[in-house]
């Protein structure tokens, strides 16, 4: 393998990589990109393990652009790492939609962090995060290399939405963040075949290892090693009534990764929100016995997915009979059909001690794990690619590497982030 070098981006011939693009998901993402072709100046290739397949995904993109006709085509397999090395070195950002990224990740990461060359992905999976910061933090730092995990519904709206809340604490109040709540509201959309490999590929991990069932439990999993502690406890699992909302509360199934994703941003951006800052995820329901037994029923459902999840005959069950297969997923009327809704409540003691209470809201308008994690991931390369950045290279979040700019990047494409006035 190549030995550690500058990140000389200058000299990169193509601007974006595209890896995965005859997936789904990554079908979805090379469909976005290309439209900038006729717009911007950006050299985008498409990049897998199947030539023929890159071929079909480059002829269908020409009903979009025409320029796509000249698209570069790189093929290497996901664990070839001295093939990955040579193409990642000719390469600014490379964007991955490859998972189970426990599974077929890690290699891609290894390269990118090598060459100085920037990384984005849809990973939800705690201990592949935490391998890669482990293996690759120090040595992506010395050479420049963004990397990026979570840029997609999970966890994008959590991370930057909390970002924006903390800044309107400071900016607009004078005040110390103390805590933000993430609720669930009403939203439309589904799994994508890619997520559910990686959660299966997760269980099964936990399931045979005491490690990974130890280290997806630690709520501070993520944090740099000499900041693994703090307040916040586990994620809820049961139904509780929630003083403050004024409603009944469920579990919400990204918390295990969404939590770990903020923390780690605070703690990366020298606890830009506190020492003491508390976060949590929750759905949320009315405030009546409505929204009590919805709240029971969420829990029961997660519970026994993740019971059936966790046993081999059932898990092998819910694939062939309910859950979505890699590579699968629903209509482009279904997509554009979903939409979600989140709400930031945010807690601050203001400077002459009164406490200080601010809500955000985080909304897209199309279905979270396909339609808007296609153009959230899209504009996270698009972000590394082209734009000024406050942070330089290490493993880092959304928050901590792109921050108000991929804020603004998602707003101008009609993704909402805003705070409620008062």
């Amino acid at each position: 393998m190549s030995t550690e070098k500058p990140n000389l981006h200058g000299s990169r011939e193509i601007d974006i990589l595209l890896w995965g693009a005859t997936g789904f998901t990554g079908g979805l993402v090379a469909e976005y990109l290309v439209t900038h072709l006729s717009r911007t100046p950006i050299r985008l290739a498409l990049g897998g393990r199947n030539r023929e397949k890159l071929e079909a995904v480059r002829r269908s993109l020409l009903s979009i652009e025409p320029k796509a006709a000249d698209l570069p085509i790189f093929v290497a397999d996901s664990r070839d790492l001295a093939a990955l090395t040579s193409i990642v070195a000719r390469t600014r950002v490379v964007c991955t939609t490859v998972g189970p990224y426990a599974r077929f990740g890690h290699e891609l990461v290894e390269a990118c962090a090598s060459q100085g060359s920037h990384y984005c992905d849809l990973t939800g999976e705690v201990q592949f995060i935490r391998a890669m910061i482990d293996k690759h933090h120090e040595r992506a730092q010395k050479t420049g290399a963004r990397i990026v995990h979570c840029c997609g519904f999970d966890s994008i709206p959590s991370d930057l939405g909390t970002w924006m809340m903390n800044e309107t604490m400071v900016n607009d109040h004078g005040a110390q963040l103390e805590e933000v709540k993430l609720v669930l509201g009403p939203s439309r959309g589904g799994f994508s075949g890619g997520t559910v490999a990686s959660m299966m590929n997760l269980v099964e991990q936990a399931r045979t290892d005491q490690n990974i069932r130890r280290l997806v439990a630690d709520p501070y999993a993520l944090n740099p090693e000499a900041h693994r502690n703090g307040p916040d406890g586990p994620d809820q699992i049961g139904a509780r009534f929630d003083p403050r909302l004024r409603c009944w509360t469920g579990p919400f199934v990204m918390a295990s990764i969404n939590t770990r994703v903020v923390r780690r941003s605070n703690a990366l951006m020298g606890f830009r929100y506190g020492r003491d800052f508390r976060y949590s995820e929750v759905a949320g329901f009315g405030p009546g016995l409505r929204g009590r037994l919805a709240a029971i029923a969420m829990a029961g459902a997660l519970g026994a997915f993740l019971a059936a999840a966790s046993l081999g005959p059932t898990r092998t069950l819910l694939r062939q009979t309910v859950l979505p297969s890699p590579g699968e997923g629903p209509g482009e009327k279904a997509r554009e059909s979903g939409f979600f809704n989140l709400k930031l409540h945010a807690f601050a003691k203001a400077g002459n001690g009164s406490d200080l209470r601010r809500v955000g809201k985080v909304e897209g308008t199309s279905d979270p794990g396909y339609g808007s994690t296609a153009k959230m991931l899209g504009e996270s390369a698009l972000c590394l690619a082209f734009d000024t950045l406050p942070i330089g290279g290490g493993v880092l979040t959304p928050a901590s590497a792109m921050g108000a700019t991929l804020i603004e990047r998602l707003r101008s494409i009609g993704m909402i982030f805003e705070v409620e006035a008062l």
